[in-house]
């Protein structure tokens, strides 16, 4: 199947203005979400409302799409990109591969791993999970969490710990039940993608702050890839300062 690879990029940030353009090393984030992202796919576009993100993509000769500065979430903006893109190139995808633009070390591993969900031929949507292993993670609600179903489809996502295991004290609960949380990147299908933009906001959605529950209240089925792999965003000056200070560049 023919996929594209989009990096919803936003310069004005809340936490952290401008981070698609902070320096990591001798590199922007953007760049390397973008050249790590090109080791995995021969399309990937960063989808930007702001052109000093466009002259930095074209500056290490990326490609790049402006999009309307409405959008509530990075899955509205990749609509639009995908139909920019389709429209400017004459190509047309069956795949589109939303990657998060605050993950400069994302594995290409992952992103591959998501596209196969896509060789059981009923996909819709996918993304990734992995097992949670410490007790901060299993609690934090920073951290979603996911519960799936026997055919490795998400059935609902949650910033609280779930299930809730009876009868056992919270710090043995990884001993009796495998637990996973969610990693933010999606894959869809081109089609399935423009269904969700038309989609009004759920009321699971707006109590959890998370837009993928909005999908599976309306009956899409999202499958799941399991990784080993911890992503690592960067969300603030803090956490750049701590990869910075981990020796990560």
């Amino acid at each position: 199947m023919n996929t594209i690879g989009l990096i919803p990029a936003r310069y004005g940030s809340t936490r952290f203005p401008g981070k698609p353009l902070v320096k990591i090393g001798d590199k922007s984030m953007i760049q390397r979400v973008y050249e790590q992202s090109s080791k995995a796919l021969n399309n990937v576009y960063v989808a930007t409302d702001d052109e000093r993100i466009v002259s930095a993509v074209k500056e290490f000769g990326g490609q790049v799409v402006m999009t309307r500065s409405d959008h509530k979430s990075g899955t509205d903006r990749c609509a639009e990109a995908l139909d920019s893109v389709e429209l400017q190139s004459g190509m047309k995808f069956d795949l589109v591969v939303n990657i998060q633009g605050d993950e400069p070390f994302i594995q290409i591993q992952q992103i591959i791993d998501a596209i196969k969900c896509f060789d059981d031929p009923t996909a819709q949507i996918s993304t990734i999970i992995k097992k949670i292993t410490n007790f901060e993670s299993l609690f934090n609600p920073n951290n979603p969490k996911v519960i799936l179903n026997k055919n490795n489809e998400a059935i609902y996502f949650s910033r609280s710990t779930i299930p809730y295991v009876v009868n056992t004290k919270e710090e043995d609960w990884l001993n009796e039940f495998t637990f996973f949380e969610h990693l933010g990147l999606y894959v869809y299908k081109c089609d399935v993608l423009r269904q969700l933009t038309k989609l009004s906001p759920s009321k699971l959605e707006m109590a959890e702050s998370l837009e993928q529950n909005r999908w599976i209240e309306n009956g899409f089925r999202i499958k799941v890839a399991e990784t080993e792999f911890e992503n690592i965003s960067i969300d603030t000056q803090e956490d750049l300062d701590n990869i910075i200070r981990n020796g990560f560049v």
